[in-house]
């Protein structure tokens, strides 16, 4: 490319300087023809004024005053009644310039050699031509820095465009200078934050998937576990395969609940849910689990609440602190309902040493684990809660003792919270 635009200016250029050069060559060359025929006939002019004047005065023409008042002059003087007067030496043939004057007494007529006049052409011409050289190496300079100007550029775009194709979606945020390759620069920086948002947004949602369905899959391993250990007991198995297939509904949320955050929109509005009911299917859940690891749950407080939210999200987030619990806490665990002027509220508390104070409220933050784990669940389970306008704090880092805000389920008329995309 930067080849065609330098030959494209060059051409332009070229064609340019021809049609300046060669009719500003033909003008020069008449000039300079004119300004010498005008000089030559002024000459002649004033010499048959001289001569008139003399002839009146009865003067004698003196030839050498001619020669030498007019040099490299060749002057004939023709005066009635007087011999033709010569004086000089006529030019070679074929590079005569002659001009005369006539009045009624006769006639003047002066020739000089064109030779000194196409040395002045000459002179004139190669100036033109150097000016039309010095004029091209101008174009040459000015086609190059043009081309260097646009094909780098479009060389360097041409690499983004192909770092975005491989993946890499860095903005370049670089600018040219030139309103139209700035154009692309800026929608190529542009293309490359929604492609980082796009890969940003799977692999947080490869993540979240491994971590949220890691829960429920666990609770369902349980529930097999003890299928299989009451086998022989029909009773049991019946009742441990239907808490089985409601753990698996629960799947079919948690999974519907990412797939909706990976939109970035709650596709559930939250709605009154009574409180008890999650609560306690979080306990028959996890309370096999619980009692193998030698702990009990306790339900206690207030009951019949009712709050605004959804099924699934105050599910979720609750087996997350349960697990949470399970794996880093010690001793009994309390779920604690009660309800308050502004919001109903979920304490969960057990009696284990609690998070180090080093980290605080840090817990929430993405990556951080207090007890080598991902640092993912209380993130999550965050997120879920202020989705359905809640939220979720640690309230007491020893016994660690977190409590679950939601709206009252009476608020439903005045405030309906419906999210849409972020």
């Amino acid at each position: 490319m930067r080849r065609r635009l330098l030959s494209s200016m060059l051409l332009v250029a070229v064609i340019a300087v021809l049609l300046l050069g060669v009719p500003l060559a033909v003008v020069v060359v008449r000039l300079i023809n004119d300004e010498a025929a005008r000089e030559l006939r002024a000459e002649a002019n004033r010499l048959l004024i001289g001569v008139e004047y003399s002839v009146s005065q009865d003067q004698t023409i003196d030839p050498n005053r001619l020669g030498r008042n007019y040099p490299d002059r060749y002057i004939q003087v023709f005066v009635r009644g007087n011999p033709l007067l010569v004086v000089g030496t006529p030019p070679p043939a074929g590079r005569e310039m002659t001009e005369e004057a006539r009045s009624e007494n006769g006639y003047v007529r002066i020739g000089r050699d064109s030779a000194q006049i196409e040395k002045d052409i000459h002179a004139r011409l190669v100036l033109t031509i150097a000016l039309a050289i010095i004029a091209l190496g101008a174009a040459v300079g000015l086609a190059s820095v043009t081309s260097r100007r646009l094909t780098l550029p479009l060389q360097e775009l041409t690499k983004i465009a192909e770092r975005l194709g491989s993946g890499d979606a860095r903005p370049s945020r670089h600018r040219y200078g030139v309103p139209e390759l700035d154009l692309v620069a800026e929608v190529l920086d542009r293309s490359a934050l929604r492609i980082s948002d796009l890969l940003s947004r799977e692999r947080d949602f490869a993540t979240d998937a491994s971590h949220q369905l890691r829960t429920p899959l666990t609770g369902l391993t349980m529930r097999l576990e003890e299928i299989v250990a009451a086998a022989g007991e029909p009773v049991i198995v019946r009742e441990e395969g239907e808490a089985a297939i409601v753990q698996v509904e629960r799947l079919t949320a948690v999974i519907d609940e990412l797939l909706a955050a990976a939109r970035r929109q709650r596709h559930a509005q939250a709605e009154p849910i009574d409180v008890d009911d999650v609560v306690e299917q979080q306990i028959t859940e996890w309370e096999p689990a619980f009692r193998r690891a030698q702990r009990s749950l306790v339900l206690a407080g207030d009951r019949g609440l009712s709050a605004l939210g959804t099924t699934g999200g105050l599910s979720q987030v609750l087996s997350t602190l349960l697990e949470n619990s399970l794996k880093h806490g010690d001793g009994s665990l309390t779920i604690n309902t009660s309800s308050t002027g502004m919001s109903v509220v979920i304490e969960v508390a057990d009696e284990g040493l609690g998070i180090p104070e080093a980290l605080g409220t840090k817990v929430f933050e993405r990556s951080v684990s207090g007890g080598g784990g991902t640092g993912l669940g209380l993130t999550l389970a965050r997120a879920l809660v202020a989705a359905d306008g809640g939220r979720l704090e640690l309230v007491k880092p020893r016994p660690a003792t977190f409590a679950i805000f939601l709206r009252h389920a009476r608020d439903h008329g005045r405030h309906r919270v419906v999210s849409g995309p972020a």
